[in-house]
């Protein structure tokens, strides 16, 4: 056993099934980077980050994400393509095999923990086969304190092996490739993937069924942050929306980008210590937090270089659109201490309607924002494919359906509780189109949909005119401060009418069908906050 790093302890993995492992236990962000670099598994960009490539799967595979049945999952996990069950037996074996893989071999080992409140604290133990899959953990779980090592003990474990290949006639997987949650024994399983996001994701799902079913908390697949009186704002939003570009936000210190939960206290906690961001058309000028994060420590994944040099091309996807970063949070400056907040009172909804239809900001009774949180809405342009144009609506439940162990209407339920406790605004934000689909209008100007989100967090909305979109009924300001009049009203930018009025109805109707599969688990409140028309 060798263990040089942070901490001097030594540590066996006999308890996990691991034997005579070469453990490398807590190494520094510097020695994985250069052991890394010098097993020829990465390079170092021209500023100080290392770049690596993770192979066949440069995303996660959703249909090869399973949760063991068993008696803590069997009554309360939603069952179906997002949740898939994998038999008890099946894993213990599938461990085994992994286990055995591993023995023997140099293995990286990271004590590390998740849930920035310490009522909430999850240690976890991550075993990885690979140097820099390590480094991505230092990066975007939280980071113990030494003093805290000598005594650590895991709640849970983590153990990914890239280079395991299941065999799916006997092991019960899909393909080789897998990521499997057990419950029972507390351990993420993953293998057969280099893709480090899996592993960020098998925590937050274990998280998003313990804190509402063990500790009475809404975790949340969110960015937050906090303004200079104290106050909380919270940023729902899938990939392209915004999420993170809008969250940092020079007069509000950042708590996190990703992941939260709001507690029965009313706290919201970043569950993450790092940030996993998208580097595809990176700019400093449009993105200059993550541009400038991506310095020594950070992990590049999946990117080219220029030809001659070192220098990232973020408009290269020739491996995959997918390119991302992991930084730890300290890489941002304007971060709130301790990644806690309190007293939320501003909650964003954000979608990117490349069809036009959605205002650009409305404000959401308690029932719409539970349908439009259950609903999970964005859209698609799939102008990469054949030729089609034609935006795609795009619903994932809670803004986060790949991650939610239960039924969307349970987090749906606990939102609108803590709303109407915490007496919070709900705004829907269209971060896309305006005066016509994609293909005929034109994106929202980034400094407008600031405006409109900075004009709701001072309250400067609060005493104006609203009035209802006729289809979806949503309220609409009639002014904002800093955004023409014109532009608030979506139908209005639009010089086809008639075209507008017709797709609004066809996107209702989309609304109308994706809910359908919700329909005998919500209230009457939640089905009032859907589409008129």
């Amino acid at each position: 056993m060798e263990n040089y790093g942070l901490s001097t302890k030594t540590i066996s993995l006999e308890n996990l099934g691991i034997k005579n492992a070469n453990v490398r236990y807590q190494l520094t962000p510097d020695e994985l980077h250069d052991i890394t670099i010098e097993k020829g598994q990465g390079v170092e960009s021209d500023t100080g980050a290392l770049a690596i490539n993770t192979g066949e799967f440069t995303g996660r595979s959703p249909q090869d994400r399973f949760i063991v049945r068993d008696s803590i999952t069997e009554d309360k996990v939603w069952w179906g393509n997002v949740n898939i069950p994998f038999d008890s037996a099946k894993f213990d074996a599938l461990y085994d095999k992994v286990t055995d893989y591993l023995s023997n071999k140099e293995v990286f080992v990271r004590d590390s923990y998740v849930c920035a409140d310490e009522d909430y604290r999850l240690n976890v133990r991550v075993v990885t086969e690979n140097s820099w899959s390590n480094l991505f953990c230092y990066n975007m779980f939280l980071r113990p304190e030494e003093s805290e090592l000598e005594d650590f003990k895991a709640d849970w474990h983590v153990v990914c092996a890239p280079g395991f290949m299941a065999d799916p006639a006997v092991d019960g997987t899909r393909q080789s490739n897998f990521a499997i949650l057990n419950f029972t024994r507390k351990i993420a399983l993953v293998g057969g993937t280099g893709y480090t996001g899996e592993m960020k994701k098998g925590i937050f799902s274990a998280l998003n069924f313990i804190l509402p079913v063990d500790k009475n908390t809404l975790p949340m697949h969110c960015s937050a942050n906090v303004g200079e009186d104290g106050d909380t704002a919270i940023f729902f939003g899938l990939s392209g929306t915004g999420k993170t570009t809008l969250s940092a936000d020079p007069a509000r210190k950042l708590i996190g980008d990703d992941e939260h939960g709001w507690t029965s206290n009313n706290s919201v906690f970043n569950f993450e210590g790092g940030c996993y961001a998208k580097v595809i058309n990176l700019t400093e000028e449009n993105e200059p937090d993550i541009f400038r994060a991506i310095k020594r420590g950070a992990l590049l994944e999946n990117v080219i270089f220029k030809p001659g040099t070192n220098e990232v091309d973020f408009e290269d996807i020739s491996i995959t659109p997918n390119t991302r970063v992991s930084y730890p949070i300290t890489h941002i400056d304007n971060i709130q201490p301790g990644s806690v907040g309190h007293n939320p009172k501003n909650i964003f909804f954000l979608s990117a309607d490349s069809f036009g239809i959605l205002p650009p900001i409305s404000k959401l009774t308690p029932g719409q924002a539970a349908y439009y949180f259950i609903s999970g809405y964005t859209a698609k342009v799939a102008g990469t494919e054949a030729g089609i144009n034609e935006p795609q609506p795009n619903f994932s439940a809670c803004f986060g359906a790949p991650f939610m162990p239960l039924h969307p209407a349970k987090y749906a339920e606990m939102l609108s509780s803590k709303m109407k406790e915490a007496g919070v605004n709900v705004w829907l934000i269209n971060t896309g189109w305006t005066g016509g689909p994609y293909g005929t209008g034109q994106r929202m100007k980034l400094k407008l949909t600031r405006a409109m989100i900075t004009a709701a967090l001072n309250g400067e909305l609060n005493n104006v005119e609203y009035k209802n979109h006729e289809v979806f009924g949503l309220a609409i300001p009639q002014t904002c401060p800093n955004v023409p009049d014109e532009v608030l009203n979506p139908r209005d930018t639009w010089e086809n009418k008639e075209a507008y009025d017709a797709k609004a109805l066809e996107l209702a109707a989309a609304f109308k069908n994706n809910f359908a599969k919700f329909e005998e688990f919500a209230n009457e409140e939640i089905m009032s906050g859907g589409p008129l028309a």
